[in-house]
């Protein structure tokens, strides 16, 4: 989304930056807010509602009031997801476009009378509901697959703060100048960035309790590995002679 901002190296991570300040101090006052709230948590896990939070709000607040909230809570993730959809979606369209997907032509086409990416959005919002329904099948495969989310994460995290950190100490001279930038602690910010992914990355394919059953078994090290090498398969048959990537297709434009 960057690519329809004005001056996004600037504006962009100042956003981040202070979305993540406030979120997060917004974060502290709720969490505690909530741990204090919770008088038994074994009880709260074992609400028969499957969610602990709506039992924290039972012992708070009378049925009325458990309802409102319970309605606030839906109304924010339902508004998060509709902007996880169309995040995924914009970033769908954008790796389509640079012949990074199968069918990328399909993908990346921009309606003419919309003047949106719908197929990208389509295509987004039907996986989405896919995914969904596996939860219905399968707890253990949704979970599975939930998992792989976050080791990605993780894994793309760790590549490109390190490849800028790798250029920070080994060629300073080869980065171009920032229009924001954290200065002298640029470089032990990547630092502790990269050493928290890589921490969540080791710690994401550990099962959550043990003995290990084909149920609690942590399937998201089995999803990433062939994730990994069907990518892997795909760069190597077609998309190193098609892929060119935003970046040198800036550079290009630049010359």
């Amino acid at each position: 989304m960057s690519e329809e901002v004005s001056l996004a190296g600037r504006y962009v991570p100042i956003s981040i930056f202070w979305s993540y300040v406030g979120n997060g101090l917004m974060a502290i006052v709720f969490l505690a807010t909530y741990l204090f709230a919770i008088d038994n948590v074994d009880n709260a896990l074992a609400d028969p509602s499957g969610y602990p939070f709506i039992y924290v709000f039972r012992t708070a607040l009378p049925n009325s009031g458990v309802n409102a909230l319970t309605i606030l809570v839906l109304i924010i993730v339902i508004a998060a997801n509709i902007s996880f959809n169309a995040s995924t979606a914009r970033q769908t369209f954008a790796f389509a476009r640079d012949n990074g997907l199968p069918f990328s032509k399909w993908i990346s086409h921009v309606s003419t009378t919309k003047e949106i990416p719908a197929n990208s959005i389509i295509l987004t919002c039907v996986i989405t509901c896919l995914l969904s329904l596996i939860n219905i099948g399968s707890n253990v495969a949704f979970n599975a697959i939930i998992s792989l989310q976050v080791v990605a994460l993780m894994m793309s995290y760790a590549c490109s703060i390190g490849c800028v950190l790798y250029r920070r100490v080994a060629h300073p001279e080869l980065l171009p100048k920032a229009q924001w930038s954290l200065g002298k602690w640029g470089i032990a910010v990547n630092g502790i960035g990269l050493a928290y992914v890589t921490f969540s990355f080791f710690w994401s394919f550990w099962p959550n309790s043990i003995p290990i059953t084909l149920q609690n078994f942590n399937w998201s090290v089995v999803l990433f590995v062939g994730v990994l090498v069907i990518c892997l398969v795909m760069y190597v048959v077609k998309a190193r002679k098609v892929y060119v990537g935003p970046v040198t297709t800036v550079r290009r434009l630049d010359d």
